[in-house]
């Protein structure tokens, strides 16, 4: 091969050596991007317009479905309360849903509401064990994440992150007091009688701070 022609074979060379690692590249690029690829389950949607989670819109949709859940699976409070003295383990088994460090409970009672502060009641239910205290909370802040918890159908898998998450249990608690708390009177419900269907964690099996997902005062 002549001086000439061995000067004109390099840039070939390289061209071919260029093309090879640009399509190494690529592939490698394509599979980070499938690996980091989030699948979002249905009722976790993305919002379709800005592609960002919207956790009020989350809440909207799951409030109707945990309510559902829970009023069809609801127990009577002195049934539930006198399963908890037995045996707190096999009622947790019997009728809560596993979260965290304790089961949560759907319940339904009817009773008076006693003393209020900050829009936690006590409620004298009749046929109680005696020691059992119960409490409902009726806003304007309602704490916790039982109502995301309560039926065990989401899970911190079907967010991006803990953020959405935790505003995704925000959203539900917001949603609830929209349909079920709106409307009521809920800094004069002292001596009136109220029913209620809501969950519990059984973080200490003789004092309940109740959630609700339905209230009427009678």
């Amino acid at each position: 091969m002549t001086a000439d022609a061995s000067t004109h074979a390099r840039p070939r060379s390289r061209k071919k050596k260029s093309r090879a690692i640009t399509a190494v590249v690529v592939v490698v690029v394509a599979a980070a991007m499938a690996w980091d690829t989030h699948v979002v389950e249905q009722g976790a949607q993305s919002d379709v317009q800005s592609g960002q989670f919207s956790a009020e819109r989350y809440g909207q949709e799951q409030f109707p479905e945990i309510m559902q859940n829970v009023e069809s699976r609801a127990v009577e409070a002195p049934e539930l309360a006198q399963a908890l003295n037995d045996d707190a383990s096999a009622a947790g088994e019997r009728y809560g849903v596993a979260s965290g460090i304790a089961p949560i409970f759907p319940v339904h009672f009817t009773g008076t509401v006693g003393e209020g502060k900050s829009g936690i009641y006590t409620i004298d239910i009749p046929d109680m064990p005696e020691g059992t205290r119960i409490r409902v909370q009726t806003g304007p802040a309602i704490n916790g994440t039982t109502l995301r918890d309560a039926t065990g159908d989401i899970s911190f898998g079907q967010f991006t992150n803990q953020i959405e998450y935790q505003d995704a249990g925000a959203a539900i608690n917001n949603a609830m007091k929209a349909e079920v708390l709106e409307g009521v009177d809920t800094a004069a419900l002292s001596g009136k009688t109220v029913e209620v269907t809501g969950v519990f964690q059984m973080i200490n099996p003789k004092n309940w701070l109740v959630t609700p997902v339905a209230l009427d005062v009678q």
